[in-house]
């Protein structure tokens, strides 16, 4: 209950006698690049809260996490070729791998922030260089690589720009996409289903990164922002929170 209490106070925001106190330091100092897609355009306070109190609401896909793996286990060692016939010549040699970046600058400014993800895919080209793959198991029209490009230049940054080791060159970026189509198999023990794939290409844009973490980062600097008009989160909490006022 006081758990619950606190995300009320959090998210609902002030109260006439309080005033919500930022921490010296944040919780984490570390940008998911997930968070660069959905993060800025649904909540700006919860991902604030995340930052600075560790607080989040998490949310479970049941079957996302085991399609997905299944997926990402399908494409290891595969030829980069047999993924989209545009890609270079290559072979798929790593897999669900932590990337960590220098800190961030900004203007010139070196920030407290780092990026910190794990890549679906790596190819290894043969001149050296590589590509990312990020895979979906999805049906929605979002799958566009405008839409995650800054969450897969997050990645890239962190490659061409690392806390430690070698930098590498990357050359490509892509969704690769599986859409459930139909059912397959006659029994339960051979039954599945099948998918309609698809390689989208994200073309490299570090300029519009730059902006949207920059964007990113001046959101976590500041004080608690408004919450998201749309945010079902906030919404919830700050009625669960009146609640107490009765």
């Amino acid at each position: 209950m006081k758990s619950a209490v606190l995300w009320s106070a959090l998210v609902g925001g002030i109260s006439e006698n309080t005033q919500m106190r930022k921490p010296e330091t944040p919780a984490r100092e570390t940008i998911a690049p997930s968070d660069l897609t959905f993060g800025l355009s649904t909540c700006k306070r919860c991902l604030w809260l995340k930052y600075w109190f560790k607080f989040e609401l998490k949310k479970e896909f049941p079957l996302v996490k085991p399609l997905a793996d299944s997926q990402e286990e399908h494409f290891r060692r595969a030829p980069m070729q047999s993924l989209h016939s545009s890609l270079k010549p290559g072979v798929v040699k790593q897999w669900g791998q932590w990337v960590k970046s220098a800190p961030i600058s900004i203007n010139g400014f070196e920030t407290r922030w780092k990026i910190l993800g794990i890549y679906d895919l790596l190819g290894h080209y043969t001149d050296g260089s590589v590509g990312i793959i990020d895979c979906k198991v999805s049906d929605s029209e979002r799958d566009s690589g405008a839409f995650y490009s800054p969450q897969l230049e997050a990645y890239a940054f962190a490659l061409e720009n690392p806390a430690a080791g070698k930098a590498v060159e990357v050359a490509s970026m892509g969704l690769l996409v599986w859409k459930p189509t139909h059912s397959v198999g006659d029994n339960p023990e051979n039954s599945g289903f099948g998918v309609y794939q698809k390689y989208v290409a994200v073309e490299r844009d570090h300029d519009n990164f730059m902006r949207v973490i920059g964007d990113f980062i001046k959101v976590l600097e500041g004080e608690i922002p408004e919450s998201g008009p749309t945010c079902t989160t906030c919404q919830f909490l700050t009625t669960r929170n009146a609640l107490d006022l009765l």
